[in-house]
């Protein structure tokens, strides 16, 4: 249990905190890396504590309570580690993988009965959506389209008039009142996903979190995010820096916020766990398409390429978490 969530704890970070902080990450390069970790490390103590105390120690805000998710593991295979292993290798290679299918799928489908766990079965309940980890997939795509249509309809009516201006004028030092507003949609945005993604790393440990396993995992994952930081984000950063003017701190503070609002919404939806990483590059790509129809910056061509190589990393993730999924079915 506690080596699983040691390795699920570092490989969510460097996966997926670094596609939810990446525009902060790189919009504030010039600052030290202490700064950008004290600011998101007392964010997520807050609402680590508040979820503690309201959920009755549940640190997910009720996210494991879905079917198969709601009790740990007795007795803890040794296969539930291959999840955040095969994560940590991936995450090597800048692939943005969700971390949502790729642990928690395991867990789902380790809880079924002998006579569900057949792989033929298991197939027909993700794709049909029956199952908990079909749920997941079909909130995940909703979650890439909602992010991917906003994006564009949003950025259709900005890029001209206010995207174009940040890149006209990036010799401008960004007022102080962009620095606050990114910090502040930083915030709002860690906030959500922390909401969102704590099931990741905290399905490994009981469902009602002692007050010392709270303080030991809070530590933990500071300590994580100062390392990522202080590296300045990894291979999986380069997701961000290739997008257009996502280095400017204006632009940062608009997708943030837009990303922000979107799991703000799915996560008022329902409880279902979601995948993060399909809003975040939903909502690149709509963005670019947006830009590349009215700037003119890149080439619908050149857009089409990045997105489609985007979108062929994260199906990547998931296709290794269907095949770790039948693998577990077969072992049990």
């Amino acid at each position: 249990m506690v080596i699983g969530f040691m390795f699920a704890a570092y490989s969510v970070v460097a996966n997926d905190v670094i596609q939810t902080l990446g525009t902060f990450l790189s919009s504030n390069r010039e600052r030290p890396w202490w700064v950008l970790s004290a600011y998101t490390g007392t964010i997520l103590t807050v609402v680590l504590i508040y979820g503690w105390i309201n959920y009755n120690g549940d640190v997910s805000y009720g996210r494991l309570s879905s079917k198969g998710l709601g009790e740990l593991p007795s007795p803890f295979y040794w296969w539930y580690m291959l999840p955040p292993l095969v994560l940590l290798v991936i995450t090597r290679f800048g692939i943005p993988v969700s971390t949502t299918f790729l642990i928690l799928s395991i867990f789902s489908v380790s809880s079924n009965s002998e006579e569900e766990n057949d792989p033929i079965k298991i197939l027909i309940s993700i794709f049909s959506g029956e199952s908990t980890i079909g749920k997941m997939l079909l909130k995940s795509i909703s979650g890439y389209a909602v992010a991917f249509i906003a994006a564009v309809v949003i950025y259709l009516f900005i890029a001209k008039k206010i995207e174009k201006y940040f890149i006209d004028h990036k010799y401008l030092k960004a007022d102080n009142k962009w620095v606050v507003l990114q910090w502040l949609s930083t915030g709002f945005l860690w906030s959500q996903w922390l909401i969102q993604d704590l099931a990741n790393i905290y399905v490994f440990l009981p469902r009602q979190l002692p007050l010392s396993y709270l303080i030991a995992t809070l530590i933990l994952i500071i300590a994580l995010i100062c390392y990522i930081f202080y590296n300045r984000g990894g291979a999986i950063q380069k997701i961000v820096t290739t997008k257009t003017n996502t280095a400017d701190i204006r632009s940062a503070t608009i997708i943030d916020f837009i990303y922000g609002v979107v799991l703000l919404i799915f996560k008022e939806w329902s409880n279902i766990p979601m995948s993060t990483t399909w809003v975040f590059v939903g909502l690149l790509a709509g963005r670019e398409f947006a830009l590349a129809q009215q700037i003119n910056i890149q080439s619908f061509a050149t857009v089409f390429n990045v997105v489609i190589k985007d979108l062929f990393k994260v199906f990547i993730g998931l296709a290794v978490s269907i095949f770790l999924v039948l693998l577990i079915s077969l072992l049990q």
